[in-house]
């Protein structure tokens, strides 16, 4: 099997090399509007890191509770900066949302930046009460799907009520085979410890995987297979790639807004 043929997905999708760049347009103009009306805190730190940033993006009125989504790139690309815009549709229907940013492999290894994106959440869920939800996606779907395992000391744990990994990388094991792993350093033992499919799931929060039907067959492979491991309920999104199926959080009128904000069947 060709395991980077398997995990590649700007070639198989059309015009998926120009998709980068519209994510980092569209965040940068709704940062510009939330914060023009004084909803975008941004820039806030979690820890001295110089990734360790989070922004802040808050609904209309009093928050329902806090959502926070966390960026995919396989640990190894992207930041906060690209993703604004997938805060308006949990925004729209009352909720925070906290953007962050983490340090990229091979500077961390995956289970350190997994211990930073909980600390992101411990400093969002200081600074907004009510029910916590995590979403993220691709390698963000594995961080989401790790913290919230039920070994893991996440912080505000008692409050989180939904975890929503989007076209997750529930099992690392097969990414040892692929030439990022020479940046992952991913092994035997970090795959057993760190990929979601071989740790008990949350004990007292809903997990709703989520994937695009349009997806890598491995893609669809891993979501099943973190559905089927936790227990959990799976879509399978028609019409969508591993670009676009994301794209939903910024419509406060998707199935995938719905599925994070529980507003949706």
């Amino acid at each position: 099997m060709d395991w980077d043929d398997a995990y590649a997905n700007a070639a198989h999708i059309p015009g998926g090399a120009e998709f980068p760049a519209k994510w980092a347009r569209l965040a940068a103009e709704h940062r510009a509007v939330e914060q023009a009306v004084g909803r975008a805190m941004l820039n806030l730190r979690y820890g001295p890191g110089a990734r360790q940033v989070w922004d802040l993006f808050l609904p209309a009125g009093p928050a329902r509770g806090l959502v926070v989504f966390v960026h995919g790139g396989y640990w190894l690309r992207f930041d906060k900066n690209s993703w604004s815009h997938l805060a308006a549709g949990p925004a729209e229907h009352g909720w925070a949302v906290a953007v962050p940013s983490y340090t990229l492999a091979p500077e961390a290894r995956i289970g350190a930046i997994a211990r930073e994106v909980a600390a992101a959440v411990g400093a969002a869920a200081a600074r907004v009460a009510g029910p916590l939800v995590l979403a993220g996606h691709s390698a963000g779907g594995q961080i989401v799907a790790r913290i919230a395992a039920a070994d893991f000391a996440l912080p505000a744990r008692d409050r989180l009520r939904r975890v929503v990994p989007v076209s997750p990388l529930g099992d690392l094991a097969p990414l040892m085979h692929t030439a990022m792993n020479a940046e992952l350093g991913i092994d035997a033992a970090e795959a057993a410890a760190e990929s979601p499919v071989r740790l008990p799931p949350p004990p007292q929060a809903e997990v709703h995987v989520w994937v695009g039907a349009a997806e890598r067959p491995a893609f669809l492979d891993q979501a099943r297979g973190l559905a089927a491991a936790w227990g959990a309920r799976l879509t399978e999104e028609p019409g969508r790639h591993h670009f676009d199926v994301v794209e939903g959080l910024a419509d406060p009128a998707s199935p995938l807004t719905g599925a994070v904000t529980a507003e949706a069947g």
